[in-house]
């Protein structure tokens, strides 16, 4: 009986946040936490266009140290590929390598990319907070303030769509401002939902998602922001979610990094994906800690 009480109380700190009642009830003791958004095209902490020159930093910098697995790609791309060889041996000069041979290439693990790229490195673990289960830390470098810091992945659904039953017992499914929605649970029927949208658009050889969250050996560090556990009055908010719709002219060599696929493949839409941002200096060691909840006026 105890057992299965802490277990009822674990389950309930982990929906509470997304309980309609409780929010109701907590939200003029919350004020401090949340979020108040006029409207919503004035949610953005950061501009998208600095959204979209840190992934694609970081994405590069993926591809060109994963370059060797990259061939079938390249041999379709001449141009891109004349691109990527010119950063690479750039790359090569920066890191004092004598021989630009693609044999020679130092690979690096994502993560040591990832810190080389932004300064920073982020990763799963068990959370500071008594019965949260896993968290999302800082665990080498610094993050400044405005920085895109992690990514939600998953599937994304548009309204309407069919969600009910992903939706039993999951606590990973995040709302957007216009009622979109995006599944991270990485188990279960989720888990088969996306790695069967992915297999479906994949282009020959070009992914245009990345399959590896979930797994426990990631392609792209970033992509862990279903699991931040929400704040506390004991532990504020250090990131906040920002709306992110992919453009047109995103490089289709980099769409393997992106942890989003949608639901319905013949509706021709931006791909919608959601950041999350430093809302102040965050450094080594610290968990990261954001809001379930953002309020529209």
């Amino acid at each position: 009986a105890a057992a299965m009480l802490r277990e009822l109380r674990r389950r309930w700190g982990s929906y509470k946040y997304r309980f309609v009642p409780w929010l109701a009830l907590n939200l003029r003791r919350q004020r401090r936490t949340l979020r108040y958004v006029p409207e919503s095209s004035q949610d953005k902490i950061i501009a998208d266009e600095d959204v979209f020159e840190t992934l694609l930093k970081a994405f590069k910098a993926l591809f060109i140290n994963d370059f060797s697995r990259q061939a079938d790609i390249l041999a379709l791309l001449p141009e891109v590929k004349c691109h990527y060889l010119e950063l690479l041996t750039v790359e090569q000069k920066q890191s004092k390598v004598n021989s630009c041979t693609r044999q020679s290439q130092h690979v690096f693990s994502p993560e040591e990319v990832l810190f080389k790229t932004l300064g920073f490195t982020v990763s799963r673990d068990r959370s500071s907070l008594v019965s949260a289960g896993t968290g999302v830390f800082v665990t080498k470098g610094f993050v400044p303030k405005g920085t895109v810091v992690s990514m939600y992945p998953g599937t994304v659904y548009r309204k309407h769509e069919p969600i009910f039953f992903q939706s039993l017992g999951n606590p990973f499914i995040f709302r957007c401002i216009d009622g979109v929605l995006i599944d991270g649970n990485d188990k279960g029927l989720s888990r088969s939902v996306y790695r069967s949208c992915s297999r479906r658009d994949q282009l020959g050889p070009f992914q245009m998602s990345d399959e590896s969250w979930l797994t426990a050996t990631l392609q792209n560090p970033l992509a862990v922001g279903q699991y931040v556990n929400n704040c506390s009055h004991e532990k504020a908010a250090n990131v906040c979610y920002q709306e992110f719709d992919v453009p047109e002219h995103f490089p289709v060599e980099l769409k393997q990094y992106l942890p989003n696929i949608v639901y319905s493949h013949d509706i021709e839409s931006h791909l919608r994906c959601v950041v999350l941002v430093a809302l102040r200096d965050i450094k080594q060691g610290e968990e990261l800690f954001s809001n379930y909840y953002t309020v529209v006026s």
